[in-house]
C-alpha cells in the first residue's frame, strides 16, 4: 500500500550559489559522505530530502542527516534513515522508501514513495 508520494524539484545553478553564499549549509544538509558530491548531485540529494518529508508529512523537528542517500551495489539511489526520519516512517508503518533521482538541463528532481 502507497502510505506517501513527495516530488521535489531544484535549480542546479540557483542551489550552487546558495552553497557558496551560505557557510555551513553543506555541512547543515548533508553527511560527510554526501558533501564529496558535485553540484547536480547535490541538488538532486537536497530534493530528495525534501520530497522524503513531503511524503512523509513535513512533520516538524526531522533532521537533514536523518535522512542520507547511499548507492546501492547496482548505483542506483537508495535512502538510509535514521533518528527522527526514522521514527515518523515508523509512526506511519513505511516499510520501504523508494527514491528516483535526476538532473539535466539545470534541474534537479527527485520523487520518493513510501510503501508500507
Amino acid at each position: 500500500m502507497i502510505l506517501g508520494v513527495g516530488i521535489d524539484v531544484v535549480d542546479i545553478a540557483r542551489f550552487e550559489e546558495s552553497l557558496a553564499r551560505t557557510p555551513g549549509l553543506r555541512e547543515r544538509l548533508f553527511t560527510s559522505a554526501e558533501r564529496e558530491r558535485p553540484p547536480a548531485s547535490l541538488a538532486a540529494r537536497f530534493a530528495a530530502k525534501e520530497a522524503l518529508a513531503k511524503a512523509l508529512g513535513a512533520p516538524s523537528g526531522m533532521h537533514w542527516h536523518d535522512a542520507e542517500i547511499v548507492n546501492a551495489p547496482s548505483g542506483d539511489p537508495r535512502f538510509t534513515i535514521v533518528g527522527s526520519v526514522r521514527a515518523r516512517a515508523d509512526d506511519l508503518d513505511v516499510r520501504s522508501v523508494h527514491v528516483s533521482l535526476s538532473h539535466d538541463a539545470g534541474i534537479a528532481s527527485a520523487v520518493v514513495v513510501l510503501e508500507g
